[in-house]
């Protein structure tokens, strides 16, 4: 059974709130890595090579922020784009994979995504 968990996106999100919330290095990457689908908190460790308490703190920036909705599958919680981003928010983001993934070149491919959830 897929439960999903829907987080009200604020009605219209400011650049500068969308600024904030990429200015720090783990929110970024793992906006970047949720371009090519929903993520566990189990890859975005793996691939940000950080604790699981810091990368729910800022998973949990992102979807307060609303950019990023979850959907629990079991006992794993995935976390996505919002699908009611408005397209200037896309834009950001695609603009931004070439220097993400220079730091990280296997960051929008299959082998982050782990077997663990």
């Amino acid at each position: 059974m897929v439960i999903v968990l829907t987080v009200v996106m604020v009605l219209m999100l400011e650049p500068v709130e969308l600024m904030k919330l990429l200015a720090d290095d783990t929110r970024l990457t793992s906006l970047i890595a949720m371009t090519s689908g929903p993520r566990c908190v189990c890859d975005l460790m793996a691939l940000l090579d950080q604790s699981q308490p810091k990368v729910s703190r800022h998973l949990a920036i992102l979807r307060e922020g609303g950019v990023v909705d979850t959907e629990r599958r079991g006992q794993w919680v995935y976390y996505s784009l919002a699908p009611d981003l408005p397209a200037w928010v896309h834009d950001v983001l695609n603009t931004l994979i070439p220097v993400v993934k220079a730091r990280f070149p296997d960051l929008l491919s299959d082998k982050t995504q782990l077997d663990c959830c």
